[in-house]
């Protein structure tokens, strides 16, 4: 009974992880043509709606490694089904990964250090 309730979770997660970067999308596309329709300069704005697209990808990749989670908990736990889900974190991680260091332009464990520094004063 309690391996049907989590594999009805792991549904979810997987429904909202593929709804999140299905929203995300169109919203960002909606904000992207409205921007371009109100200015001339519409490549200006590109580079927001990248950054949109790929927070909205990182949100339902995070929602679907969490789908794959519960869902290999859910199922029997055999050695390989582990190192499927292994794979497969490793493979999203890395996407995610990559996605936020082109979306913030610096690696993740660096991003406290740069805000400390950009609050700092400047010396006289």
């Amino acid at each position: 009974m309690l391996e049907g309730a989590v594999r009805w979770i792991a549904v979810g997660f997987e429904a909202a992880g593929v709804a999140a970067i299905l929203i995300v999308s169109l919203v960002a596309t909606a904000r992207f043509l409205r921007r371009a329709r109100a200015t001339s300069d519409w490549v200006a704005g590109l580079p927001v709606y990248r950054t949109d697209l790929g927070r909205g990808v990182l949100l339902g990749l995070e929602l679907l490694v969490a789908a794959d989670i519960l869902g290999t908990v859910a199922a029997s736990p055999t050695f390989e089904n582990l190192g499927v889900l292994g794979l497969v974190v490793l493979i999203r991680t890395f996407l995610s990964v990559s996605l936020s260091v082109e979306i913030e332009g610096t690696w993740p464990w660096r991003r406290r250090e740069l805000e400390r520094t950009a609050e700092r004063p400047p010396p006289d």
